[in-house]
């Protein structure tokens, strides 16, 4: 049981970061670099790209990486793990935070983004740019310091993985 308990902690803490660095690496270099551009560039770039990273590999990541976090703690909890048990919650919560602005603020606008076509994009890029950009940077950060406090668990459990 502590073998899932650790490969549970730490697929978690994978997750968490490759989520992180994901929506870091759009507030600090694809939205900068996109704020230069005209707005059919724009829109037509966001659509493309909230079409495409809507795929198996990203919805595996991002919805698995709670799930393991959530066993995570339930393992702690149950186990020897305890004193890691809180900052496994903590990197949970945190996570959630940037999974619950993803779908109540980024989803609806890349889906208004998507539903506004080609048809003035001025107005539509207007709508998004903003918004969008601003909450990105919410959950960058609440998914970061959810990948920090995973981290921590790990540091708490210190104990090799075998």
């Amino acid at each position: 049981m502590r073998l899932v308990q650790h490969l549970s902690l730490l697929a978690a803490t994978v997750g968490a970061g490759l989520m992180a660095g994901l929506f870091a690496a759009f507030a600090y270099a694809v939205m900068p670099a996109l704020r230069g551009a005209d707005d059919r560039t724009f829109v037509d770039a966001m659509q493309r790209i909230n079409v495409t990273i809507v795929n198996g590999l990203f919805l595996l990541i991002f919805l698995g990486t709670p799930v393991l976090a959530a066993l995570a703690a339930i393992l702690a909890w149950r186990g020897a793990g305890r004193p890691a048990l809180p900052w496994i919650v903590a990197g949970l919560v945190l996570y959630l935070v940037a999974v619950v602005v993803t779908a109540a603020v980024n989803v609806p606008l890349n889906d208004a983004l998507a539903a506004a076509g080609t048809a003035d994009l001025d107005a539509a890029r207007q709508r998004f740019e903003a918004t969008w950009v601003a909450w990105n940077v919410v959950r960058a950060l609440a998914s970061t310091a959810g990948f920090g406090a995973l981290c921590g668990a790990l540091l708490v459990t210190g104990r090799p993985i075998g």
